[in-house]
């Protein structure tokens, strides 16, 4: 790992963990999952990203990370946040959200897609990226953030995009895309 460690993100801890499947990163900080469900966080605690309250989740089977937050995803489809919550990006009403197959992360927002297709939302919502339009999505296969936006790839092969549009991240352009190609398999979706 390289880096200048000012905030201790290259500590050498994670020297140390084994078995891991999984990481993932915010700005600081380090997120990595074992195979036994357990996480471990290293990296800069200025805003509690690596609070040792992660060490209490057990049948973790998704991790992600936001700027200075992280959510986990457990074997039970519920979902675990931790981190800074200057921009309600741990929200308690993830507490809230059953049946969450996937999780995502954008800079102080999350995702999360339920196993009906619909999707739930919590965090910063500065430039509409937890907008309730979301809440109109369905079908939805898996879904995406960046930054200040999201983006939800439906089973007919269309996707949907909303939050920030500064810089054309979700002009409507992509409303023409057909036909896209799931990651890691062979086939188009219709």
């Amino acid at each position: 790992m390289l880096g200048n460690n000012t905030n201790n993100e290259c500590d050498l801890v994670y020297k140390t963990f084994t078995n891991i499947t999984s990481i993932a990163c915010g700005i600081f900080h380090s997120v990595a999952l074992r195979s036994d469900g357990t996480i471990e966080c290293w990296g800069d605690n200025r805003f509690n990203q690596c609070d040792p309250v992660y060490k209490t989740f057990t049948n973790v089977i998704e991790i992600n990370c936001g700027c200075i937050h992280s959510v986990a995803l457990r074997s039970d489809c519920t979902i675990e946040c931790w981190g800074s919550n200057r921009n309600i990006q741990c929200d308690p009403v993830y507490k809230t959200f059953k049946n969450v197959i996937e999780i995502t992360c954008g800079e102080e927002h999350s995702v999360a897609l339920l196993s009906d297709g619909t999707l739930e939302c919590f965090g910063s919502n500065s430039e509409n990226q937890c907008d309730p339009v979301y809440k109109t999505l369905n079908n939805i296969i898996t879904v995406a953030c960046g930054g200040r936006r999201s983006v939800a790839l439906r089973d007919n092969g269309t996707i949907e995009c909303w939050g920030s549009d500064t810089d054309n991240q979700c002009d409507s352009v992509y409303k023409t895309f057909k036909n896209i190609r799931l990651p890691n398999t062979d086939y188009i979706l219709k």
